[in-house]
């Protein structure tokens, strides 16, 4: 017998079985296999909407407007969504939330089969998903930790984290292919039709009934405990702003790749595809490398390098003319993203008591996806006046000069971070492990 072999094979089952942890909550096995259906979905409407106002306008400005559209109501809703998911049973929540989103999917799909779209629909129909979508973060966030537990939490985020990337290198695939064979009305209603088995799953789970706080408060003074939490929790509201930074001035990149797709690469809605696709690879690849781990020591120096790896991949990718280059550096861009993204959540779910999780987590929509409109914006404007390759370029030099200051910051929000850490697991009963609720490198 090969007794190297043999505990090789060992250890890998071991890697695998920790890896998939979370998977032993039935709850959230549902959860997970339903939304990657429907996860497919979305990233398909994402795709060829964006290809069908560049289609119909062909304007750099709109696509920006259009991103600002759909995000815009996360910023001014996700305060009252937190106290919502600290106040209702998530899973009614979630159900709702879905059924929503579903039935928003089908007009869409009706106008552009028709050939009736226009622009504005295209906006009214953005602007009312990204109200749905307000509700959805911070409900669907603090429900993985409802259904696995905070044993069991920094895996249900990066299998949770895996699942949507996945689903982030399959939508935009098949959209390209799609969009350029039969349009992009189709992707559409695939996508209305995917919400029927996340709503199928959420129908069969057992947790979530219960309103996750017993003592009502009005929704005020709940929205105004989670902002005090996050402003004055140095560690919460550090993690916070980094996230802000990228997701204004990085972020945007993914609403100018029609252009680079199409004038910069010469590669059409199937390069489009190939494009995002290759970013959700590495975002995969990230969200698998954070699922072997078993605690969250270190993170906080993920976060640092990931923010200024994100930064550098993005300056690269704005210098590159050739098409599978560009795809290539797409690659550490998506990785990057989805750690530090990945990371920061886990850090903030780990120190923040229970029940204040929706709030907080709505504060961390907020700078996710509250100030990704104003990027969107932003990116749209700039890259009228100078270019798409350059508005990249300068949102890669953002983020690297975010990671620089978060990294002047890191003594004092290692040391506050491992005070909180401790305190909520002995809030939860749990006594800390050696190393455990260490979040320094």
């Amino acid at each position: 017998m090969d007794f190297g072999f043999e505990i090789e094979r060992l250890m890998a089952q071991s890697r695998l079985k920790t890896g998939l942890r979370a998977f032993r909550h039935r709850n959230f096995r549902l959860f997970f296999l339903g939304q990657l259906t429907s996860l497919v979905g979305t990233w398909m409407q994402t795709v060829a909407q964006s290809w069908l106002v560049y289609r119909l306008t062909g304007s750099a400005a709109l696509l920006g407007v259009v991103g600002f559209a759909s995000q815009f109501p996360i910023l001014v809703l996700a305060p009252i969504a937190g106290s919502v998911a600290d106040t209702y049973p998530r899973r009614r929540s979630m159900l709702a939330i879905q059924m929503a989103a579903m039935l928003l999917a089908f007009p869409l799909a009706a106008l552009t089969l028709l050939n009736r779209i226009q622009v504005w629909h295209v906006l009214v129909l953005a602007v009312l998903l990204g109200i749905v979508n307000a509700f959805d973060i911070p409900v669907r966030q603090s429900f993985v930790a409802e259904m696995v537990g905070r044993e069991d939490l920094v895996n249900a985020i990066a299998l949770n984290s895996s699942m949507m990337n996945g689903a982030r290198i399959i939508g935009p695939a098949v959209a390209g292919i799609l969009v350029a064979t039969v349009g992009e009305g189709w992707c559409f209603l695939i996508n209305g039709l995917s919400y029927v088995a996340v709503i199928v799953g959420l129908l069969f789970i057992t947790s979530g009934n219960q309103a996750p706080q017993e003592e009502y408060t009005s929704h005020t003074e709940a929205i105004l405990e989670g902002f005090r939490f996050v402003l004055h929790t140095r560690p919460v509201r550090t993690l916070l702003m980094l996230i802000g930074v990228i997701s204004l001035m990085g972020m945007p990149y993914s609403v100018l790749m029609p252009i680079f797709a199409d004038h910069i690469l010469n590669g059409g809605a199937k390069g489009l595809g190939f494009l995002m696709g290759f970013s959700g690879i590495g975002a995969l690849l990230g969200a698998i490398t954070l699922a072997g781990r078993q605690g969250i020591r270190g993170l906080t120096t993920w976060v640092m390098l990931a923010c200024m790896g994100f930064g550098t991949s993005l300056i690269l990718f704005s210098a590159s003319r050739i098409f599978w280059l560009s795809t290539l550096l797409l690659v550490p861009v998506g990785f990057c993203m989805m750690v530090q993204l990945a990371s920061s959540n886990t850090l903030i779910q780990s120190m923040v008591p229970d029940r204040l999780r929706g709030r907080v987590m709505a504060v961390y929509s907020m700078m996710f996806m509250g100030m990704a409109p104003f990027g969107a914006l932003l990116a749209g404007l700039l890259a009228t006046r100078l270019g798409a390759p350059l508005t990249v370029a300068i949102g890669g030099i953002a983020c690297v000069g975010g990671a620089a200051i978060f990294r002047s910051k890191l003594p004092a929000v290692r040391a506050e971070g491992r005070q909180l850490i401790l305190a909520q697991m002995m809030a939860a009963g749990e006594p800390p492990e050696s190393g455990s609720p260490n979040i320094s490198s």
